[in-house]
């Protein structure tokens, strides 16, 4: 069974709004490895904040694929040096230093095109809480070292592997990936990178065991 339950929901969302201090503007972040539930429960705690949160994923931040194409990396799409970190972070930090009356606008990626799509998010500057996910917001590498400091606090989502391996070629399939080329993608891309980011989850504030 790859979910979570009721009070381990409740207990994540009563911690989630105590960073939700209106007048101040925080960051948490979800980390964890492909496929662990990082933009399932991200917004799902967006959702029961009601209106005190802002979901910013850091999928938004993806090369697109023609730049891809031209550095040679659409192979591993998915992979640490096939997004913008640098603007990632840029990003965060003019979310910490929200301005009065500024609303901030966050790119977003389009799973149907499979490229990130700019000023697609909405953050006004009187939601006190941002939650933003992604797989490298604890991942210790230079070009994305910046991220943790301008977090507040950072969850690790743990999920038991087989689960998390099901789930990611599930989705694969689900976007049009045939069974067989879904498995060789997550051999070959995912699970490379799942491997990366383990060692973060020693950084993290909160190890968010599922399973």
């Amino acid at each position: 069974m790859c979910r979570m339950d009721a009070q381990q929901l409740a207990g994540l969302t009563d911690r989630a709004r105590r960073l939700a201090v209106p007048g101040t503007r925080r960051i948490l972040g979800l980390a964890g490895p492909p496929g662990a539930g990082k933009s399932t429960l991200a917004a799902r705690l967006v959702e029961r904040l009601d209106g005190l949160a802002a979901l910013v994923p850091m999928d938004g931040f993806h090369l697109a694929q023609a730049e891809l194409d031209r550095l040679g990396r659409a192979g591993r799409k998915g992979a640490p040096d096939t997004f913008d970190a640098a603007g990632y972070a840029a990003l965060l930090a003019r979310l910490r230093a929200a301005e009065p009356g500024v609303t901030v606008y966050a790119p977003a990626f389009d799973r149907a095109l499979e490229e990130p799509v700019a000023g697609s998010v909405p953050v006004p500057p009187d939601v006190p809480l941002v939650v933003t996910e992604g797989n490298y917001l604890l991942y210790d590498d230079p070009a994305w070292a910046p991220v943790r400091a301008l977090l507040d606090e950072v969850w690790f989502l743990d999920l038991d592997d087989r689960c998390r391996v099901r789930r990611l070629v599930e989705r694969h399939v689900r976007h049009g990936r045939t069974r067989a080329r879904a498995e060789r993608w997550v051999h070959d891309s995912d699970e490379p990178n799942a491997r990366l980011i383990a060692p973060g989850r020693a950084r993290a504030d909160l190890v968010v065991p599922l399973d």
